[in-house]
């Protein structure tokens, strides 16, 4: 039974882990672990992936997700779905596709100890940012 108290955007931006659901060719889910970030006064999610890894290649065919977290208490849960824009990757450690993945670290975990290391390695990793307009959260605390 869902409480007017509970509002699922809390959970959103308390998470740290979740489960990103893209759509596969064959229209099935594909689920994966994520760390997302959710930048609530923005109502958008970020997520940094891999170029070709199964959630790009799906979202970049079908821009449609769906990330769902489940607090500590294992009895509450959110879904956040929208529509995806994938940043990325890029060549250039100081292009803006790079410096998207720069402000994404910066809002979710604070500053890196070294820019430049972090640069490199999202450049040699083909580093994307997923970019969710959120356009529809539900959720609910269940105990």
């Amino acid at each position: 039974m869902t409480t007017s108290e509970y509002d699922p955007r809390d959970l959103l931006a308390e998470a740290r882990l979740g489960v990103l659901a893209t759509i596969k060719s064959s229209g099935l889910p594909q689920l994966s672990p994520v760390t997302p970030f959710y930048d609530r006064d923005a109502d958008t999610i970020y997520v940094s992936m891999t170029e070709g890894r199964a959630k790009t290649v799906n979202l970049r065919r079908d821009p449609r997700a769906a990330l769902e977290v489940t607090g500590p208490d294992r009895y509450t849960w959110a879904t956040a779905e929208g529509d995806v824009t994938l940043i990325g990757p890029s060549a250039d450690p100081r292009g803006p596709e790079v410096e998207a993945l720069v402000d994404y670290y910066r809002k979710a975990a604070g500053e890196h100890p070294d820019w430049d290391e972090y640069r490199s390695v999202m450049v040699s990793d083909r580093r994307v940012l997923m970019v969710m307009a959120v356009r529809r959260v539900y959720g609910e605390r269940l105990r």
